[in-house]
């Protein structure tokens, strides 16, 4: 009995304590401005908390695009890379799923699709084949496509033989 009452007494004593006040959280908003910098011509987005960029990439003197832009994800991954001309999308672009396989690539012609543009799976089959020069789209044998095959891709007039 004694030690009954012991522990109610032990019990009740700790209850009464005082009470610590929950930590609030504190967001920290940044404005885009702040999210910038160019150094050396060099132009870099970063994401709220500039633990990772966003976008980055050289700029010609007007401020426009000029030379290869990368997109990352929240994560620090690469998304995408993007080559550009004055501003205009003017050769390479080559665009990431989150697992890291390409989605798609083709090039740009001052900021126009041109040539073969091939889009992929996530497992990193070819499923479309598209030609914007003569603007045809290639059927595929899906069990014979990949991303990692050395066959060159046929094009549009190529298949109909």
């Amino acid at each position: 009995m004694k030690y009954a009452i012991l522990l109610f007494s032990l019990g009740l004593l700790l209850s009464c304590g005082e009470e610590t006040p929950e930590k609030e959280e504190v967001e920290v908003t940044q404005t885009r401005e702040e999210l910038i910098e160019v150094k050396n011509g060099i132009y870099t987005e970063w994401y709220p908390g500039k633990k990772h960029w966003k976008f980055q990439g050289p700029q010609d003197k007007g401020g426009k695009r000029h030379g290869v832009w990368y997109f990352n994800d929240e994560t620090g991954a690469n998304i995408s890379m993007t080559d550009y001309k004055h501003g205009l999308r003017n050769g390479l672009s080559i665009v990431k799923y989150p697992n890291g396989a390409i989605q798609y690539t083709g090039e740009y012609l001052e900021d126009k699709q041109v040539g073969e543009w091939k889009t992929y799976d996530p497992s990193g089959k070819v499923v479309d084949i598209r030609n914007y020069s003569d603007m045809t789209v290639t059927p595929l044998d899906s069990d014979k496509a990949t991303a990692t095959s050395t066959e060159p891709a046929k094009s549009a007039k190529q298949a109909k033989k």
